[in-house]
């Protein structure tokens, strides 16, 4: 994961090196070589799809590519790689909270028994009432017909169970995931989070930002420092994201990390627009 990256870009090199320094572990040894069983551990994930993500960015900024950038997107924890990049925060400082926020949601993972699943196809109002019959909540809608709910383990496992005898979704997909993110049971994350950010400056972005939490723009500081903290217990409105953007008249889209995963959500989402997934660093050549 984003050893391309680091191999043919000195500007990915040093802001890996960088990483490595501020974490006080390596992140490249994690990210290169695994194993993936680390890779995946919260703590780890999270600072290394950031720093591959703003990689991404950073050498797209240098192309050229992004002359005339109008707003800035992502996905839970994408969305501090979006602040680094409307420089809200420089990349040492995302990466700080970023770390801290992995450390915390570890910690709330491994004190809770929680599981995430996808339900696709179905009405949003069938779903929403799957989850309130079974005491668990909506971690993501992240396009028509694809909404994730999350909680705890045995909850999740009986609404999985109800949603597939009601023959009112196209499929129910358990996730492999290490806890119920984006949901309640994230809540002790949130406390110490909060917390955590208010020693943290954040400036006001340099162009448009989306928020998860409500799928709209956030400007100033406190506001951004209220929806990241939100976002940790919060669904993702990864639909709304998209749509506010397009509605800005933005066409094309990068999407900057592992993966194409973003690119099919969207093309759910609006036909019309043009997203370049960029994982490997031949990708840049597109």
């Amino acid at each position: 994961m984003g050893q391309s990256l680091y191999n043919e870009s000195p500007i990915a090199q040093k802001l890996y090196d960088q990483a490595n320094d501020v974490l006080g572990w390596s992140l490249t040894e994690a990210s290169f070589e695994g194993p993936e069983s680390l890779l995946t551990e919260t703590r780890v994930c999270q600072p290394a799809l950031y720093v591959m993500g703003y990689s991404v960015y950073s050498i797209l900024k240098a192309s050229g590519k992004l002359d005339g950038l109008k707003a800035t997107l992502g996905l839970s924890l994408g969305e501090l790689t979006a602040l680094a990049a409307a420089e809200a925060v420089d990349f040492t400082t995302g990466l700080q909270i970023v770390a801290e926020r992995g450390r915390l949601m570890q910690q709330a993972c491994d004190a809770t028994d929680g599981a995430m699943a996808s339900i696709i196809g179905g009405d949003t109002e069938k779903v929403e009432a799957l989850c309130r019959a079974h005491d668990i909540d909506i971690g993501n809608f992240n396009c028509p017909g694809q909404i994730v709910i999350s909680g705890e383990t045995a909850n999740v496992s009986d609404a999985v169970a109800a949603a597939k005898a009601s023959g009112d979704f196209k499929m129910v997909v358990p996730l492999k995931v290490a806890g119920a993110y984006h949901s309640r049971l994230m809540d002790s994350a949130r406390i110490q989070f909060e917390q955590f950010l208010e020693g943290v400056v954040i400036k006001a972005p340099a162009f448009t930002v989306f928020t998860n939490t409500t799928g709209g723009t956030v400007s100033s500081p406190e506001a951004i420092k209220e929806a990241l903290v939100k976002q940790v217990v919060s669904s993702v409105r990864w639909d709304d994201c998209v749509r506010g953007a397009a509605a800005l008249g933005i066409q094309q889209f990068y999407e900057c990390g592992p993966g194409a995963v973003l690119n099919g959500l969207a093309r759910r989402i609006d036909r019309s627009l043009t997203v370049t997934s960029i994982a490997e660093f031949s990708d840049l050549s597109a």
